[in-house]
């Protein structure tokens, strides 16, 4: 039980490897929903000192591994993983373990594992980045396979995938398929790495963290189902996404509301009031909903960068929603009331580190970087 999970981890706190590029809102509501105390690690030597260590890796191989080596992190994180100490990777946490990648050629990873991580090799008409829910297939038991069953899926956003070997074979955790078969999860003794988001993949990833945790908290692992290991699909998935036009009503109060090319009031002259953004973002995801798209529809374009209202419905819809979450509209250079300017840039960021995974850009960006380039 998560209460169990808790009582453990009030003894035990879970250091966060934030190393400052992008969103790790999500992962850190996650652990809070499953009562664990987050640290964030600032400095090498508490790397030493993590009872249990998460590294959540996002962005670029060669930038992750030069702010890593400018922080002094990479002999610490070395000797930690080496020691065989509680560690669970996420995305780009899980590809930094090897000898390097093919995104970022001549820069070092922490070669713990053997190989390189290479572009994906597929002549199918698929799209590169792989974003979306897949499947995966385990390739030896696991807590975090802990009640998994056929057709259960994770959310990935990689570009870049780690090809099975025989090298890695004992190392080997789970694989998954999207126009080849790539290594989608890496495990031996008390470390762990995968290539997905299990805090991004609804009630599946939570109980794969709450295996985790368990493990690695000392306490004795739940009995294996038997469908915890074998073939399962590991190809990609179709997905529910809910849409949410969100903007102010005439009371300044944020409201989801629909119309046709965006007329919106009733015939009273009212706004179209269809209730509150987070519930209802909420109710969409208790009942299956694989992503939650807020579009703005207002812009808020006087509105400074740190006020702005979708801001705080992100923060506040990522402390109980556990898929991913988007948001188009508005992101765009700005100028506030009192003259302050905001690149499109430092709105995104803004809206990626409030908890959101994916933000729509506009026809107007997408002209300015055609021109540009």
């Amino acid at each position: 039980a998560d209460a169990a999970v808790s009582a453990a981890a009030a003894m035990v706190r879970v250091s966060l490897l934030d190393y400052g590029a992008g969103n790790v809102r999500s992962l850190k509501n996650a652990l809070d929903r499953l009562g664990v105390e987050v640290e964030e690690v600032l400095r090498p030597e508490q790397i030493a000192a993590a009872q249990l260590l998460i590294f959540p890796g996002v962005g670029s191989f060669g930038n992750c591994m030069a702010v890593m080596q400018a922080k002094g992190f990479i002999e610490p994180l070395r000797a930690y993983v080496r020691a065989d100490r509680p560690f669970l990777g996420i995305c780009l946490g899980m590809q930094t373990l090897f000898e390097g990648s093919e995104e970022s050629p001549g820069v070092e990873g922490l070669g713990l594992l053997p190989g390189v991580v290479g572009k994906f090799a597929f002549e199918e008409p698929l799209a590169v980045p792989q974003i979306g829910w897949n499947g995966i297939s385990p390739q030896q038991e696991s807590p975090m396979f802990t009640g998994l069953e056929s057709g259960d899926a994770v959310y990935f956003v990689h570009s870049y995938r780690v090809a099975p070997t025989a090298a890695l074979t004992p190392w080997t955790l789970c694989l998954s398929r999207y126009g080849e078969t790539y290594v989608s999860g890496v495990s031996r003794g008390r470390v762990s790495a995968v290539q997905f988001h299990p805090e991004k993949s609804g009630a599946v990833g939570l109980r794969m963290l709450k295996g985790f945790l368990e493990t690695a908290l000392g306490m004795p692992p739940p009995p294996q189902s038997p469908s915890a290991t074998g073939v399962f699909s590991s190809d990609y998935c179709k997905r529910i996404v809910a849409c949410l036009d969100v903007r102010a009503n005439d009371a300044g109060d944020l409201v989801v509301t629909k119309g046709d090319q965006y007329d919106v009031r009733e015939k009273q002259g009212e706004v179209r009031n269809l209730g509150k953004p987070v519930e209802l973002a909420r109710r969409y995801y208790e009942e299956g909903a694989d992503e939650i798209t807020f579009l703005n529809i207002t812009g808020f374009r006087e509105c400074p960068l740190h006020d702005l209202p979708m801001l705080q419905v992100l923060s506040e819809a990522s402390r109980h929603i556990f898929v991913p979450l988007a948001v188009g509209g508005g992101i765009r250079d700005m100028v506030d009331h009192r003259g302050v300017r905001s690149s499109a840039l430092e709105v995104a960021d803004a809206y990626f580190r409030a908890g959101a995974d994916k933000v729509s850009i506009g026809t107007d960006a997408v002209e300015a970087a055609r021109m540009f380039i």
